[in-house]
């Protein structure tokens, strides 16, 4: 149920962009799990909603919920997409792409358009953008320290060959502007590396298979997983709990495990690949020698490795949720080895098939 003193009650509008991806679907469930009877989920023309349509008729709230195909690269679309809107969870960004000219399209310039909607409609209590771990550089940062909200983020976002993180430092950067300029009481939530059944991968973090063998990169790091139920708790949480305007949370789960034993147990539960171990002296010197070689042959080979990228993923890192837990009251529901044993028996199952 939802508390007294969250800034919106039950009855009233709230809008998900993103609804039916792996995130937005879960926003959606645990919204109605709160007695939310008001809800608006955007999606794209082109999505497939039958799995948000799944979450909706498990709890027959039809009724409830209003699914909206729309455009937010259109300025009419956003303003009557958000018209009455008390909440946005805005999750809608370009995930797959790898033009930063896109990134900046899919992640920015429709951020804007939403924005400024809400704010020609003058009635929003709280814009929660979820932004993501791949906007901060561990470039100056010692290893085997702890990356928390105080950390830094990209300040040349342009020199990382990541569309991705491109495109949310940018969002990132415009949302805060307009809380300054504009008086948007925003809310900034970064997830780190969300799993859970509906996705199958190993994650970057861990290592690579771009050269016929995976070359595992992490060995002893941390990684910053959150499950996704987890992650969609912290992102609703965001968007109800009042006086934390202008904040960063970041989302990991508590007892991460290394990237040595997410590997161990994905041979173990889903597919016995082969792997070499990069020790990080080794991977540091691949990655500084392509970086160099990139730009010797002037756009020949993709800049796909560089000390950026290195720093980014694969230098030692501890990770903190001791904010979120004190400031939202979180708690993951889902114990990291829960989570993983829900998402290698998906694996498992998707492997077979």
């Amino acid at each position: 149920m939802v508390k007294d003193n969250y800034i919106v009650d039950v009855g009233e509008p709230v809008l998900v962009t993103g609804s039916s991806g792996f995130i937005g679907r879960r926003v959606v469930e645990n919204l109605i799990l709160r007695g939310f009877n008001k809800v608006r989920c955007l999606v794209r023309e082109t999505s497939d909603i039958e799995p948000l349509k799944k979450v909706i008729n498990s709890y027959d709230a039809n009724d409830r919920i209003e699914i909206v195909r729309g455009n937010l690269f259109s300025k009419d679309e956003c303003k009557k997409i958000t018209e009455k809107i008390k909440v946005i969870f805005h999750l809608a960004a370009g995930t797959r792409t790898k033009s930063f000219s896109e990134a900046f399209l899919n992640s920015v310039v429709t951020t804007r358009n939403l924005i400024e909607a809400v704010i020609h409609h003058s009635c929003i209590r709280r814009f929660v953008n979820v932004s993501s771990f791949s906007v901060y550089t561990n470039i100056k940062k010692k290893t085997g320290k702890i990356l928390d909200e105080a950390c830094p983020v990209e300040d040349s976002p342009e020199t990382r060959a990541e569309a991705y993180c491109y495109g949310k430092v940018k969002q990132d950067e415009l949302v805060m502007e307009y809380g300054k300029k504009m008086g948007l009481p925003y809310v900034i939530v970064r997830p780190g590396t969300v799993y859970g059944p509906g996705k199958n991968f190993i994650p970057g973090r861990v290592g690579i298979d771009s050269f016929g063998i995976f070359l595992h990169f992490g060995g002893s790091n941390p990684l910053p997983l959150t499950y996704v139920e987890n992650c969609a708790e912290a992102i609703v949480l965001s968007g109800l709990v009042p006086g934390i305007e202008g904040e960063v949370f970041n989302i990991v789960d508590d007892n991460l495990p290394t990237s040595r034993e997410f590997l161990w147990l994905y041979k173990k539960h889903v597919d016995r690949l082969k792997s070499i171990y990069v020790p990080k002296p080794l991977g540091l010197l691949f990655c500084i020698l392509w970086e160099k070689f990139a730009k010797w042959s002037q756009g020949q080979l993709p800049p796909a490795f560089s000390y950026r990228e290195w720093a980014a993923y694969w230098k030692k890192t501890q990770y903190s949720n001791r904010k979120i837990k004190q400031r939202l009251g979180w708690q993951p529901k889902v114990t990291t080895s829960e989570g993983l044993e829900k998402f290698f028996a998906y694996c498992s199952q998707i492997k077979k098939k």
